[in-house]
């Protein structure tokens, strides 16, 4: 049975079973746009457009929308630099190694960006997006849980049934199709520009799938599914395997198929979509070529392989009956001798006749891809647990993600240059990707292993790249443009693990089912007439409520004092391996946010000290023998500790006027910049 993924940390991924009733995937049972409908309308809608542009720009004049006459800014430029290190960049500042943003600072100014409660990505570019806290917008974490089952769900995205059915005796068919909701509340500042007129371009910042509507363009980024609904299943061929296609071995975020004798050469199976309950299936055939080429063929396309080079990005037609349903994927042969090995990234949602809503309006990401060939759309498109995993390794794995960021790099200057005013914003993640990975070459007493030495500067040189990516943008720049350059957060060392439902377990605020262990993930064997607290996702921990949770036996007058003694315990909490305090900080959300959804979040946010984290096994619900593991895995870096110890960064080319900017106040700063009022429900200041 395949195993659907959930998007975590700011790139990985941990697996849930269909059969759990947990999150299948945002695609799941998503009906498929027809591929030639799509490309056809797409050439319709993008001539309609270009012929009535200035049309809808004098009614919008009339109208007396556009950029105010008042505004202090004809275009504004947003530059994010995904988990940007504050004191990295003061190190690299300070040798002289980032001349760009030194002459940013210097010309205008530079801050640390206060980030959010958790330091999550999700959590933070949703606060970025809107202006308003947790509480406000309800995304708080990349995990929440199902009320009913308190099993994990992907916290940015729901899947609703069709409401209206067909009943033929004992068949029901649906008369419409499901609906795919975003789960992030509130409304991003650049729909409240384009409802002035002002319109914006915006490419890939976390929690906007599926794509909301409004007045501009954008391109969908963090949890955006792949072609299977999954939150991106990699796949693993090998000669030396064997079994059925589609069995995977257990591996978190991926699937290893074999490889078997055929005509010509080898045979391979790739899955795809599911659609009327069934995998659509695709054979590929490799054929040795060379001691390190080999050639693959997969209906009419060959195409040459040549060791650890990752292809370009190949077409798949996954054919549903007559129905083309389109997917990209590279592909990386990884050894030919003596055993046939390839990597398969997964496959991701074809932009250019695109099945699944992945921008708005519908037909931007085709009109990119005509203009710049095809590019990924998943939302985490660096293979993380590839590496993890080791089907990936170190050099494969910086391979992956320039190939991301240049291809980013691309289409945003394209953007930048076709976006005369109003709003072009873009998020980078190279930055994200590569510190979560290869932070174990700063820190000398990481437990995980470094590859190989010629990694130790790898770090510093996505730093000059970023540094170097800013120079350009500031080439491109007039003298009344806005730039803003800055990060959700920074970043820690994920030393050691901490198992909080472990912690549970052995504080009995948690009871398993008499003649049942501790094992499995879920919180499996969990006996919830006699638990009181458990653990989901990457910081919070659920009190079992009575009336919210469907198993509850929390009273409302109990929850206080329960969560001071959990907060007290927790907070006391040390390592044995030398005493060292584990937890900074426990946060009582019902005290710490504000708004209409604080209910749905967490009962306690817990704040990391410097090293340790949530372990990897209790984000799901699993628990592990001892509280504390050692982290050996390959993502060595990671910002999930206490917020004030991980701000961003904040560069721009006007004075900051207020101390201690939010990541909260951006949102209001730019709406200020181009002479729109904020709404009374935003938080922050204006900075500028």
């Amino acid at each position: 049975m395949r195993k659907p993924l959930l998007l975590l940390g700011a790139g990985g991924a941990l697996l849930i079973p269909a059969s759990a009733h947990a999150y299948i995937g945002p695609g799941a049972g998503f009906a498929f746009l027809g591929s030639t409908f799509v490309f056809l309308l797409t050439i319709v809608l993008v001539l309609a457009t270009i012929l009535f542009w200035p049309f809808q720009l004098l009614y919008g004049k009339l109208r007396g929308k556009g950029i105010p006459s008042k505004a202090r800014a004809r275009r504004v430029v947003i530059v994010g630099l995904d988990g940007m290190e504050p004191k990295l960049a003061d190190k690299f500042m300070a040798e002289g190694l980032m001349p760009n943003l030194s002459k940013l600072a210097s010309e205008g100014s530079y801050s640390r960006l206060g980030t959010t409660l958790p330091a999550l990505s999700p959590v933070a570019w949703s606060t970025f997006q809107t202006g308003v806290n947790p509480g406000a917008h309800n995304i708080f974490d990349f995990l929440t849980r199902d009320k009913r089952h308190c099993l994990p769900l992907l916290s940015s995205t729901t899947t609703e049934p069709p409401n209206r059915y067909l009943n033929l005796g004992k068949w029901k068919i649906p008369l419409e199709k499901p609906k795919v909701r975003i789960m992030r509340r509130s409304q991003p500042f650049w729909k409240i520009l384009g409802s002035k007129g002002i319109f914006s371009n915006v490419l890939r910042v976390p929690i906007s799938y599926p794509p909301e509507k409004f007045n501009g363009n954008i391109l969908s980024a963090m949890c955006t599914p792949d072609l299977r609904g999954s939150q991106g299943t990699f796949s693993f061929y090998s000669s030396a395997l064997s079994g059925d296609s589609g069995s995977a071995d257990g591996t978190t975020g991926g699937e290893r198929h074999p490889l078997t004798k055929s005509e010509k050469g080898w045979a391979g199976i790739m899955l795809g979509p599911t659609v009327k309950g069934s995998d659509v299936k695709l054979t590929f055939h490799l054929n040795p070529k060379a001691d390190d080429v080999v050639e693959m063929s997969m209906g009419d396309q060959k195409i040459l392989l040549k060791k650890d080079v990752f292809s370009e990005w190949i077409e798949i037609p996954f054919m549903a009956g007559k129905q083309m349903l389109s997917g990209i994927a590279r592909f990386c042969l990884r050894s030919v001798a003596p055993n046939i090995e390839l990597y398969v990234s997964p496959v991701n949602v074809n932009p250019e006749k695109p099945v699944l809503p992945i921008g708005h309006p519908f037909f931007f990401p085709s009109w990119i891809a005509k203009r710049q060939g095809h590019f990924g759309t998943l939302g985490l498109l660096e293979d993380t647990w590839g590496r993890n995993e080791g089907v990936l390794d170190d050099q494969r794995f910086l391979d992956q993600t320039y190939l991301v960021h240049d291809e980013r790099e691309r289409m945003f200057f394209d953007l930048l240059q076709r976006t005369q005013e109003g709003l072009c914003v873009c998020v980078f993640d190279a930055s994200d990707r590569i510190q979560h990975m290869f932070w174990r070459y700063l820190d000398d007493k990481h437990p995980s292993p470094r590859e190989s030495e010629k990694f130790s500067g790898v770090i510093r040189d996505m730093y000059q790249k970023m540094d170097g990516l800013v120079g350009r943008v500031r080439a491109e720049l007039k003298p009344e443009d806005v730039l803003i350059v800055l990060s959700d957060h920074g970043f820690s060392s994920f030393r050691r693990g901490v198992n909080l439902n472990t912690w549970l377990l052995q504080e009995g605020y948690m009871v398993l089912k008499e003649g049942t262990k501790p094992e499995g993930e879920y919180l499996r064997n969990v006996d919830w007439s006699r638990t009181k607290a458990f653990g989901i996702g990457l910081s919070g921990i659920f009190l079992n409520r009575k009336g919210r949770e469907y198993q509850g036996i929390v009273e409302d007058q109990d929850a206080a004092q329960l969560k001071r003694e959990i907060c007290s315990k927790l907070e006391a909490l040390k390592d044995p391996a030398d005493g060292s305090p584990s937890i900074l900080k426990v946060y009582d959300t019902a005290k710490e946010y504000k708004g209409l959804y604080v209910k749905e979040a967490p009962d306690l946010i817990v704040g990391y000290a410097p090293g340790y984290r949530v372990s990897w096994e209790s984000v799901t619900g699993g628990f592990e023998p001892q509280i504390f593991t050692d982290n050996t895995k390959a993502w060595s870096g990671d910002h999930h500790v206490d917020p004030t110890l991980v701000p961003g960064v904040l560069f721009s080319n006007l004075p900051i006027r207020e101390t201690n900017p939010s990541i909260s106040e951006i949102a209001p700063t730019v709406l200020n910049l181009f002479a729109v009022p904020k709404p009374a429900y935003m938080e922050g200041r204006v900075i500028f």
